[in-house]
């Protein structure tokens, strides 16, 4: 137990140092990278732990910002683990509870402080109202699982390799598997190519869309092509455009499509839809524009807790308002009847049924469905979707 107790008072130093070292310029999960490059001297497991102290720690947001980082860090790992060091040596009154559920763990925090829940997210008031408030606030405290979405016809060969190689997995539907968090699927032999990582929500976010046969798409803010990859495995015989804002970014788009086997031909545009494209657009139309919005991120800061952190109020409404002006930009080129599929990974109602309101009312396309995705009782993301169709 002395041992025990050593090595964690070691490894909290660790978390101590990267926190300090850590000022929110740029992505917690990049910033990390570069730290243990400089700092080869931590062991795998000493890195290993180090990474869960500190995302633990950024789960609590706000809260208890009185406290010491290691005070702090016992607490958000009584939350967060069945089993922790740090909670025997900075909190032991509480390592007899470590095991039980995360909704009585909170409720003996709020002994400390009953409004921590609201430090730790302080911005309920956006929040869209299909949205269960404190079961959202409590799933921050929960690791979300890794989803992998499977390609037709190679679900067995998939499972097949995982069982194989002893990876636990769930399986949720035809070609969706759920996997604990931090699962090596590079190191499973026979599956590169054969599946695609994506959260369970994300998997479900076209379902409200009408996809046919030849009908032309436009992905107009593309990223990395998961929304594409989606469409083109539900309908691989389509007529697909993607744009995004960098050359960069549509490169990677063409790795990912290579990597998952795109046979389908598909025609790649530079556009920054926050400005007028019609000079660059003026001869294009489509039976269907899917738009993945920019946006806030709020419904996956359980993956990215550092967000808790350093997000403010006033980028709800930057979001809010370059949605609308994509959405303004993207519109002229969706034939009549055309369909708009818009999409968020936000969990506030400014970047969700605001912008459905703005659509409608603005843009004069009729609202035929819309979906709040909540993924926070199945450990995965919450979204947003709608369909539009055009008069």
């Amino acid at each position: 137990m002395e041992k025990n107790t050593k090595r964690a008072l070691f490894q909290v130093r660790n978390f101590e140092r990267t926190i300090q070292e850590y000022l929110f310029k740029e992505p917690f999960a990049r910033f990390l990278t570069q730290f243990y490059k400089n700092n080869k001297q931590m062991g795998s497991s000493d890195r290993r732990m180090n990474t869960r102290y500190c995302y633990n720690y950024f789960r609590l947001g706000g809260a208890f910002s009185d406290l010491s980082a290691t005070e702090r860090l016992a607490i958000a790992e009584f939350l967060c683990e069945t089993e922790s060091a740090v909670v025997e040596a900075f909190r032991p009154e509480w390592t007899a509870m470590l095991e039980h559920p995360v909704e009585e763990k909170v409720a003996i925090v709020e002994e400390l402080d009953p409004d921590f829940l609201q430090r730790v997210f302080p911005w309920t008031a956006q929040l869209s109202e299909a949205i269960d408030t404190r079961a959202f606030l409590i799933s921050h405290f929960v690791q979300p699982d890794l989803f992998i979405r499977l390609r037709r016809g190679k679900e067995k060969q998939v499972m097949d390799a995982l069982t194989k190689a002893d990876v636990a997995f769930t399986v949720l539907g035809p070609q969706t598997l759920a996997l604990p968090n931090g699962s090596k699927l590079q190191q499973v032999r026979g599956i590169d190519g054969l599946y695609e990582v994506q959260d369970l929500s994300s998997q479900q976010s076209l379902n409200l869309a009408t996809i046919r046969a030849k009908q032309s798409w436009w992905d107009c803010c593309a990223a990395s092509g998961g929304k594409s990859l989606l469409l083109l495995d539900q309908e691989p015989d389509i007529k697909l455009m993607v744009s995004d804002i960098r050359l960069s970014i549509l490169r990677n788009l063409d790795e990912r499509f290579a990597a998952a086997g795109v046979r389908t031909y598909y025609r790649k545009k530079i556009v920054d839809l926050s400005d007028s494209v019609q000079h660059i657009m003026e001869k294009e139309s489509f039976d269907a524009i899917l738009l993945d919005a920019p946006c806030s991120g709020s419904g996956t800061w359980g993956r990215s807790p550092d967000m808790l952190s350093k997000f403010t109020t006033a980028e709800i409404d930057r979001f809010a308002d370059l949605q609308k002006k994509i959405v303004r930009n993207a519109v002229p080129y969706l034939k009549d009847n055309g369909q708009l599929l818009y999409i968020t990974c936000s969990v506030f109602a400014a970047e969700n049924e605001e912008v459905v309101a703005f659509i409608e009312k603005e843009l004069g396309l009729t609202l035929q469905a819309k979906e709040n995705i909540l993924g926070y009782g199945n450990k995965a993301d919450s979204m947003f979707a709608a369909v539009f169709r055009k008069a």
